[in-house]
């Protein structure tokens, strides 16, 4: 349980609500505490006097999620993440949907996850609410035991993790649920009465404070165009399994990496013997090895590439023994395996010994629909569990025991060649528990085809894509399912919707994804991103409880026993809501193609918090969010969503003293450099804003961590820890222990930068002691991570003493941005910037990209700093990129050739907005709150530009610049506030001639 007296963040402290205000309870339903994956409804039917105020609010929370409707009316869903100790809650203005005089429903769903994500830590289900009039100091409603409660029967709570990062996926069968369950006229007879679980106040829960943000937007997109048509064939069954939570119950507590020794076994019957494939499209990391009947198979045996790995085996008529060898570290993401075969098999679970046989389970055949089946035991009828062996729950920066792997008894179960000879491990052997077992893999039906025939699409199709247009109907093929490609045209990011008419049992399956290139589908591995709905009789519509980051949907139609027509598809895109006050343009198309993604990008990585990409995690990574909020400043000036995000971070320091990561999280890992850029990000955000409070605030924070992080220094001056050491992916060198000099530098600014924050914050003595920190570890690091012989900053001194390898650029920039060299070294430096020796390590990604580009800015080379973006960035605008990639093609990272970036939206990667208003367009920021902006263009080759960028209190400065045939005059325009004070530069080598217009 987490102990709220450690750790308190979060939103303002202006948000704090006091509990007493609370007159509503805590309520939950009979059973579990935390539910694994459970979705339960709560109703409350009400009246209201004929004569009451015209305004009335709801306040609202839940664990984990909730989504809330008033009279039948969707009214939103929350809350946003938080620590558990310091929960946000939700106020909605609802008057306008209240009847007075007569009766009312309110109707809220509440998901509770039951394990810890990168963005929940696990607490217990609940749900709290009231209703608040502006006529009365009593609430008009409150959560209590009046409430009526039920499990949503619809919801499959048997489906699999999406990720390590995220929940759940979503299986929904409609004719096991009344969709109108949330509206007056719905008959709550069968329904129980909610159990109050204590007051506002109570654990985990011990602290609720209003959002600080304003709620998200749901803005519904349609499609473009069908990009693709066939007709397919799924292998026969394939499920998924959850193996960490198997072998290691209590990690859905936490979001740590656990590594596990063990297990996993099951039979495959057959009535002849016949060749059979097992097959992974995903192993969720972990490389299994497979016994058939005693006899295993090593890497060498399986076809394709990995992560799709392929086995073709013999079996003997009867039962085979299949074993699963499944030693290895997960972070929680699924376990996909599949089994193909012409002939007609069975998958059973090899009787557990002392037991009676699990129930048989015919899951077989070829070319049908794999249907979730719930065992009456509720544990798999499918698998079984030998072990674990050993687990050990992995930290990053704390010290790990080896995982025990050569255990006597688990060599002793390999060597099992059938199922009888399990029984001398009868203490080892487990039934597997249902919940652990995702028997509706739609990511390998939509992965792995044993066939799939490509048709021509109609123009009727085509159409139905597009708002307000015809429906059509899908061509069907005999014993064959319908999979259409559907292309949005952009990245989104939200909840997909659609309406369709089917038979009942007709089964939907919608799988997310980013890039398609010439056919080829490049697939969410280690994300299951997918959806399955299957259809109640007649028109229906669906609107997805779950948020998903995709371009493409790939819709495949199964098992239909009628025509199927299709009405609409469409994403209700959810972001954080902004208007569009950053304008960039410029004489060259591509910079403006570059900027307009770099836009897309950012705002479709703006929700609750700043993530790091919609698809594959929906993470807050505090680093991340520095460069992030940057750009955001510049794009639409939004301060709310910074605030929010930078008093999140110190919450972990329950988790650690050295701050984690990315927050709030059951995952407690470090990356030093995240947490010194969060510093950073504090004195920026003061700058940006001028709140002196803030800085006041944050600045015993700021203090606590990098004191924590100064008493890490060795003997002779310099950082060295045992933690995730992280700044760029590419090929040098940077140790999970030893000392790494890029984070040994950027504490050096860290600590420079905390210096002017607690000096904001009037803490002066604080600042003195931070630069001497400063002055001596750069001294330390000038002294002892300098190569003379290679002439460059080494890139590390690994736990062994022994020096890297490896010299990259990624360090010598670093060492220029942080004000490390002096002198010789310093111009040595100056021209490694300007001509990357091709000898170094390159830049790997975006995000390194931005401290590149900010020393280039520095240097005042903005002929480079463009040329570099326009290559860089220039292959994503050629492949109809309409975000930025998480990687660049040439960061070696690559296992496939089509394989250009793992995300396609990424916001580290969106620094090209920035530094394009920034230096080429030249507005800057040079006082606290932007009472004071320079103006300072750098045509840079470009023959005009102009552009906007919003100002901290509302309002922006417009500017524009057009050198003149000559190319040596600079016109230049500013409109701005009357009072905002500017003061311009001309470019070297220019003359200027400037233009004001005052606002107001």
């Amino acid at each position: 349980m987490v102990d709220p007296n450690k750790a308190m963040s979060g939103e303002s402290k202006e948000a704090a609500q006091e509990i007493t205000d609370w007159q509503a309870s805590w309520i939950w339903g009979a059973g579990e505490e935390s539910p694994r994956n459970e979705w339960r409804c709560f109703r409350k039917v009400f009246s209201l006097p004929a004569k009451m105020s015209e305004r009335a609010a709801v306040k609202i929370t839940g664990d984990s999620r909730y989504v809330l409707y008033v009279n039948g009316h969707h009214v939103g869903r929350g809350p946003v993440r938080s620590w558990p100790f310091e929960l946000a809650y939700d106020e909605y203005e609802i008057g306008h949907l209240l009847r007075r005089g007569a009766e009312n429903v309110i109707a809220v769903l509440v998901m509770h996850f039951g394990v810890s994500t990168f963005q929940y830590l696990r607490g217990r289900g609940g749900l709290i609410a009231q209703i608040e009039s502006g006529d009365s100091r009593e609430p008009l409603l409150a959560t209590d035991e009046t409430w009526k409660t039920m499990i949503h029967a619809g919801h499959d709570t048997y489906s699999s993790r999406m990720s390590c990062q995220l929940p759940f996926t979503e299986i929904t069968d409609s004719r096991a649920w009344n969709e109108s369950w949330h509206l007056l006229e719905y008959d709550e007879s069968g329904w129980e009465s909610a159990v109050v679980i204590g007051p506002a106040g109570m654990e985990p829960w011990v602290r609720l404070v209003e959002k600080t943000i304003p709620h998200l937007t749901e803005e519904p997109v349609y499609p473009v165009r069908v990009e693709s048509l066939h007709s397919v064939k799924p292998v026969p069954w394939a499920a998924v399994i959850d193996l960490r939570n198997l072998f290691a119950p209590e990690s859905a507590d936490h979001a740590n990496n656990v590594q596990f020794s063990g297990l996993v076994a099951t039979v495959i019957r057959v009535a002849k013997a016949t060749k059979f494939i097992i097959g992974n499209v995903d192993s969720g990391r972990i490389m299994s090895l497979y016994g058939v009947n005693g006899v295993w198979h090593g890497i060498e045996a399986f076809t394709g590439k990995s992560p799709e790995r392929f086995l073709e085996v013999n079996l003997r008529q009867g039962d085979n023994l299949i074993m699963l060898d499944v030693n290895g570290q997960s972070h929680g993401h699924g376990f996909h395996i599949g089994f193909d075969c012409e002939e007609p098999f069975e998958v059973l679970a090899p009787p557990l010994p002392g037991k009676p046989s699990s129930q048989a389970v015919v899951t077989s055949g070829n070319n049908e629909t794999p249907v979730p089946l719930t065992s009456p035991n509720k544990v798999s009828p499918h698998f079984i569990a030998i072990g674990p062996f050993d687990t050990v729950e992995v930290i990053d920066h704390r010290d790990t025991r080896p995982l025990l792997r050569d255990h006597p008894d688990f060599e002793r179960a390999k060597r099992s060649s059938a199922a009888g000879e399990l029984a001398e491990l009868a203490d080892w052997i487990k039934p597997v528990p249902a919940q652990m077992v995702n028997l509706s893999d739609v990511f390998t039906a939509c992965v792995w085809k044993k066939s799939r025939r490509a048709q021509p699409v109609p123009h009727t199709l085509q159409n139905a894509v597009i708002a307000g247009a015809n429906a059509a109907f899908l061509p069907m093929v005999p014993d064959m399912d319908t999979e259409l490609v559907i292309d949005f045209g952009r990245e989104l990011s939200g909840y997909i919707a659609f309406d369709i008419d089917a038979s009942a049992g007709t089964v939907v399956d919608l799988y997310g994804f980013e890039f398609m290139h010439d056919g080829w589908i490049q697939h969410t591995y280690t994300l299951d991103n997918t959806l399955r709905y299957i259809c109640r009789e007649g028109r229906q519509t669906y609107t997805s409880n779950v948020r998903r980051g995709l371009r493409f949907l790939m819709v495949t139609v199964r098992g239909s026993t009628a025509p199927v027509k299709l009405y609409e598809v469409k994403m209700l895109q959810s972001n954080y809501p902004v208007a569009d006050v950053g304008r960039f343009h410029c004489s060259d198309p591509l910079l403006n193609d570059i900027w307009q993604i770099s836009r897309n990008t950012t705002i479709l990585c703006m929700e609750d918090t700043f993530v790091d990409c919609p698809a594959f995690e929906q993470a807050f990574w505090v680093g991340d969010a520095r460069n992030e909020a940057l750009i955001n400043y510049y794009l639409f000036g939004a301060s709310d969503i910074v605030e929010r995000c930078l008093r999140l971070v110190p919450g972990s320091s329950f988790q650690t003293p050295l701050y984690a990561d990315q927050v709030p999280s059951g995952w407690n890992s470090v990356i030093p450099n995240w947490t010194f850029f969060w510093v950073t990000a504090c004195l920026e955000y003061h700058r940006f804003s001028g709140d002196r409070a803030f800085a006041e605030d944050m600045w015993p924070h700021v203090r606590f961590t990098l004191d924590h992080f100064l008493q890490r220094l060795d003997d002779k001056g310099l950082l060295r820890m045992k933690g995730w050491n992280f700044l760029d992916w590419a090929a040098f060198e940077q140790p999970m222990d030893g000392v790494v000099t890029p984070q040994n530098m950027f504490l050096v600014k860290g600590l420079r930068d905390a210096a002017r924050l607690a000096e904001a914050a009037g803490e002066r003595e604080a600042a003195q002691r931070y630069l001497e920190s400063a002055r001596q570890l750069r001294a330390a690091i000038d002294e002892q991570l300098w190569d003379d012989n290679r002439q460059a900053y080494l890139d590390c001194i690994h736990a062994d003493g022994s020096p890297s390898v490896t010299i990259s650029m990624q360090t010598q920039v670093v060492a220029f941005l942080c004000g490390i060299a002096e002198g010789e070294r310093a111009r040595v430096l100056e021209q490694y910037i300007a001509v990357p020796p091709a000898s170094f390590v390159q830049i790997g990604t975006p995000f390194m990209s931005f401290f590149y580009h900010e020393a280039l800015a520095e240097l005042n080379r903005i002929e480079l700093l463009l040329e570099d973006i326009r290559t860089q960035y220039g292959v994503m605008v050629e492949y109809e990129a309409s975000s930025c990639w998480e990687k660049y093609p040439s960061s070696g990272a690559r296992s496939n050739p089509k394989l250009l970036t793992r995300s396609h939206c990424h916001a580290w990667s969106a620094g090209p907005a920035y530094f394009l208003s920034a230096y080429v367009l030249g507005v800057r920021g040079v006082t606290p709150g932007w009472s004071k902006v320079v103006v300072a263009p750098q045509p840079a080759g470009l023959a005009w530009a102009k552009g906007a960028v919003p100002l901290p209190d509302g309002g922006r400065i417009d500017v524009s610049w057009r050198v003149n045939e000559s190319g040596r005059r600079l016109t230049v325009r500013i409109t701005a506030p009357h009072d905002l004070e500017i003061e311009t530069l001309t470019p070297e080598g220019y003359e200027m001639k400037v233009e004001r217009i005052d606002i107001g």
